[in-house]
């Protein structure tokens, strides 16, 4: 039998509950009474949490049924995903029409980041680009490539040193998009875009029963974060880990002054120029951000003790697969390889730990309704 993620009551079953309770076992000590749905406490030397059990949250909307316009409503929007688009390609462009366009940008005679692209559609008169390039394009054909000098506008907030220079770009016109046309919902299609399904009928329940799925991992989601946050505000910090916190503050500075260091930048003209934020106004952030992260971190790790949430190793290994799989990677391995130098199995462990301490609070918490 699956018991439902969370138990939905309002605050008076709750208490009625809880005594029927205390009278039918009759031992249950007095602090028990006192408690009532408070739940338990968790606590060590750096924190202290109480009350995590059946911790009271507002009451969460149930998933609804899944309907066939559901369905059709998905299937349409994967069709307009392989939509294919007219080419026009016998008339001149005019404003309004959306081209598509190869661009090279050059300043001094050499290309500069950014400024080229191939196959880019471009809407003309949407002012997306430097006034004049679009206007460059009206009364081209299809197959035109042209220069067009210009200037950059100035300010130019994008980016600050490309400020007033004059470029060239060099642009040809590939063709006119025209109306799009839907590919019909074949068997032939579905075949194409599901792994699962062989028919437009097989494909339909595929769909009804991932929306349906989707539901519910968002239910249980909402419920769980929920739950977390309602705990993280009892929370309280005795102290936080200073040997962790540095370890933390270095390795966020040290990430902040190679990226100055890229841009040929003092650290405080890197964090103005690019963020607009001083540096002792970034230090203040940096330290908040720190603390909120360690204050998750110990709420998390203190609870999972109490509750003897925490994996032995074989269960914990195969717990950080799954989590690499789930963020897309083909093992743990592979994720850590993409991790780079930052790659901390620690961190990993921490997540999955989290994670069971979200499912177990969504698990015991009382949904109230206002």
């Amino acid at each position: 039998m699956v018991l439902p993620l969370g138990i939905k009551r309002n605050h008076e079953e709750c208490i009625m509950k809880r005594r029927a309770a205390v009278l039918l076992a009759g031992t249950l000590a007095v602090s028990v009474l006192l408690a009532g749905c408070s739940g338990n406490n968790a606590a060590d030397e750096y924190v202290s949490v109480g009350g995590y059990k059946e911790v009271e949250v507002e009451d969460i909307e149930e998933p609804e049924e899944t309907t066939d316009e559901d369905v059709n409503n998905y299937i349409e929007a994967v069709l307009t995903q392989y939509a294919t688009q007219e080419e026009i390609k016998d008339r001149e462009a005019k404003s309004g029409d959306t081209v598509n366009i190869d661009f090279v940008g050059k300043m001094d005679g050499e290309a500069f980041d950014g400024g080229s692209s191939r196959g880019f559609n471009l809407q003309l008169g949407s002012g997306s680009f430097i006034p004049g390039f679009e206007d460059s394009i009206i009364g081209h054909m299809p197959g035109d490539t042209f220069d067009w000098n210009g200037n950059f506008p100035d300010p130019y907030d994008n980016n600050p040193d490309f400020a007033g220079k004059e470029v060239v770009f060099t642009i040809t016109v590939n063709y006119i998009c025209g109306e799009s046309k839907l590919p019909e919902l074949t068997d032939e299609f579905v075949q194409t875009v599901s792994e699962k399904s062989k028919t437009v009928e097989e494909y339909k329940e595929e769909i009804k029963k991932q929306l349906a799925e989707n539901g519910t991992t968002d239910f249980d989601v909402k419920l769980q974060e929920s739950a977390w946050q309602a705990v993280l505000e009892k929370a309280e910090i005795k102290e936080y880990p200073e040997d962790e916190k540095k370890k933390m503050k270095t390795q966020i500075m040290n990430a902040y002054e190679s990226a100055a260091k890229d841009a040929e930048l003092e650290l405080a003209d890197f964090l103005q120029q690019y963020y607009g934020i001083s540096e002792e106004d970034f230090n203040k952030q940096v330290d908040e951000t720190i603390e909120s992260s360690l204050k998750e971190k110990l709420v998390a790790q203190a609870i999972a003790k109490q509750e003897k949430l925490i994996p032995g190793e074989e269960e914990m290994n195969k717990e950080l697969e799954t989590l690499a799989k789930d963020s897309g990677y083909e093992s743990l391995e592979a994720l850590k390889s993409a991790m780079g130098e930052n790659a901390d199995e620690e961190a990993l462990k921490d997540i999955v730990i989290l994670k069971r301490v979200k499912e177990y609070l969504a698990e015991h918490a009382v949904q109230v309704k206002e």
